[in-house]
């Protein structure tokens, strides 16, 4: 079977895979039993969902099954809301974040296709959390890979919860400088991308990456990742001011997150296929972009 066709049958799996998932999801918010809390409601179907991807998970021996868990579902979860608190909202406040969202997603998701090989290939982090948890590595990839960042998108996307169904006006104000730096989180995320695909397909054995934004920032993706999520925390924001302090909390996880694991993972990683990169390191910031400093002798 050639690389193509295995890349599109692949695709075709998951996508089944993603179809069963929502439809168990959405049976879920139909006939079954209602909490009478809209978000709690949701968050019970989004971690039935994640069950359905967990087996297929396993049944097919890859995690990166959930891969796109990421970037699918969260536009999901915002129509659902949104359907069921119209015509009693602030139509412009639901319409900027949806925007915000849906570029990402599409950006996000358009990202993964690309990259995707096929089934055939896993991403590198869910066997080496499995190894390491010895005999419970079937919790490990349940909890770790699968059910934690679950609850760590749904928690950031509570402030699209309370935009999309809380009636209030709120700051308008707010609403759109959430707006702008949503729009350009996705935009820096798309040129990082961009630029690390074109380095991939002419980088010489042992090269590291520090052109263009990667000369500036060493994780990028990241820093517009987590701007992303903080773009969707300043809209609960300009929905209800005073809840500031806990609409804010799924951005400080999603950057908790990205400092305290998955950059030292990467640049651990990246040190031991390129020793090259330390001179990265020595010179280019590690998130927030800025002009990298001049080498030493």
């Amino acid at each position: 079977m050639s690389s193509a066709r295995s890349k599109g049958a692949s695709l075709a799996i998951v996508t089944v895979a993603y179809v069963i998932a929502v439809a168990v999801g959405l049976a879920w918010l139909i006939w079954g039993p209602t909490t009478e809390r809209l978000w709690l409601d949701t968050l019970i179907a989004d971690l039935l969902a994640t069950l359905v991807i967990f087996a297929f998970s396993r049944a097919y021996r890859n995690s990166s099954f959930y891969d796109a868990y990421w970037s699918v579902i969260p536009p999901l979860l915002l129509f659902y809301w949104w359907w069921e608190s119209a015509p009693y909202i602030d139509a412009l406040r639901c319409t900027l974040v949806t925007v915000v969202v849906m570029l990402w997603a599409i950006r996000l998701t358009g990202n993964w296709i690309r990259g995707f090989p096929g089934l055939h290939h896993e991403d590198w982090r869910y066997p080496m959390f499995r190894e390491r948890a010895g005999r419970f590595e079937f919790v490990a990839d349940l909890v770790a890979i699968h059910v934690i960042p679950t609850l760590q998108v749904f928690l950031g996307m509570v402030p699209v919860y309370v935009a999309v169904t809380r009636p209030n006006t709120g700051l308008v104000w707010l609403a759109w400088i959430a707006t702008a730096i949503g729009v350009a989180a996705v935009v820096l995320e798309y040129v990082a991308d961009q630029q690390m695909y074109d380095f991939a397909k002419t980088r010489s054995p042992g090269e590291a990456m520090a052109r263009g934004l990667w000369g500036w920032s060493r994780h990028p993706n990241y820093f517009g990742e987590f701007s992303f999520w903080l773009s969707l925390g300043l809209f609960g924001v300009a929905t209800s001011p005073a809840d500031w302090w806990w609409l804010l909390a799924g951005a400080a996880l999603m950057l908790a997150l990205f400092l305290g694991a998955s950059i030292p993972m990467m640049e651990e990683r990246s040190l031991a296929r390129r020793p090259e990169y330390q001179r990265v390191i020595d010179r280019v910031s590690k998130f927030v972009p800025w002009p990298p400093s001049k080498a030493t002798s």
